[in-house]
This record gives C-alpha cells, sequence and structure tokens, in this order.
C-alpha cells in the first residue's frame, strides 16, 4: 500500500487481467474487455487497474454503453478514483454515451 502521487499507464489485457487475479479480493478477471487503464506510482509501480467492457446486464448493451467491469488496487489511496474518472474519458472520447459500474 502507498501514498504516493499517481498517473495514469496504459496497461495490455493479461497484464490488467494477471493483476486483478493478484490483488482482488473475490472477483477473477472479467472475460472480456474494450480496453483498461492503470495508475503507476513515480517509480512506474502498477497500484491499480480498471477493466472497461461491454454491460454484463442485456438491457444496458445498446451500443452507447460501457461498464467498469473490474478495478483492483494494491491500497493505495484514491486509484479508484483516478481510474474512475480516466475511465469515463476514455469512454467518451471513443464515442460512447454511458459509463456505468
Amino acid at each position: 500500500m502507498s501514498d504516493a502521487p499517481l498517473h495514469l499507464v496504459p496497461v495490455r489485457s493479461r497484464e490488467a487481467k494477471d493483476f486483478v487475479r493478484t490483488w482482488h479480493r473475490h472477483h477473477p478477471p472479467p472475460a472480456g474487455q474494450i480496453f483498461a487503464v492503470g495508475a503507476a506510482d513515480e517509480s512506474g509501480t502498477l497500484r491499480a487497474v480498471a477493466i472497461v467492457g461491454r454491460p454484463v446486464a442485456r438491457h444496458l448493451d445498446d451500443g452507447a454503453t460501457l461498464e467498469v467491469t473490474r478495478t483492483a488496487s494494491d491500497g493505495t489511496r484514491n486509484a479508484n478514483s483516478l481510474l474512475y474518472a480516466a475511465a469515463w474519458r476514455a469512454a467518451k472520447a471513443l464515442g460512447y454515451r454511458r459509463l456505468v459500474t
């Protein structure tokens, strides 16, 4: 666990899923994803990830909505807030109109 300043980093699918396997307390990584984003400290150590994909609920899967299907953190403060904000900015940039959690 760390309180070091964080910055956003790109994360490949495999790395994000491995991080979730290591740090999420009770859920496995989701099956699919559209993109993943990470939060790293000053030394470049990955501290948290968010995986974004199609909504799990069928009635939300309208083509304009994405869902943050998993986040995982080593306990670093404010990491999830940083990732949720980044996920929404990225979803908007890709043309999506809604992001659910």
